[in-house]
């Protein structure tokens, strides 16, 4: 691998910085997001010790989906462009939903 930003550290900033965004405007810990779409392009290379600048819009709220536009830089080029989608949940009712999918997987492999 380059020694550069891979992709998928790309998701994780832009998921980050909609967290970070959204929030202050959450009943934290109650409500939580959690993403559901990431659309993006990687149109240039980051090597190590560059800043990467992310800036967002909310575009849209229908219901409980956020969904957001964004792009980063990395002081020299445009690195990445394009969308990502967040659901507001409820987090202890997400919790016992995870929880009882992972109780019903080791059921399901014990047999």
């Amino acid at each position: 691998m380059p020694r550069v930003l891979a992709t998928g550290f790309m998701v994780g900033l832009f998921e980050w910085a909609c967290i970070q965004a959204v929030s202050p405007y959450l009943d934290w810990p109650r409500e939580q997001t959690v993403g559901t779409d990431v659309k993006l392009s990687h149109l240039a290379a980051t090597p190590p010790g560059l800043m990467i600048t992310v800036r967002g819009r909310l575009d849209a709220i229908a219901g409980r989906k956020l969904t957001f536009s964004l792009t980063a830089d990395d002081g020299i080029d445009k690195i990445s462009e394009g969308t990502h989608e967040r659901f507001v949940i409820d987090a202890g009712k997400f919790n016992r939903k995870v929880a009882a999918k992972a109780s019903n997987g080791l059921a399901v492999k014990g047999t």
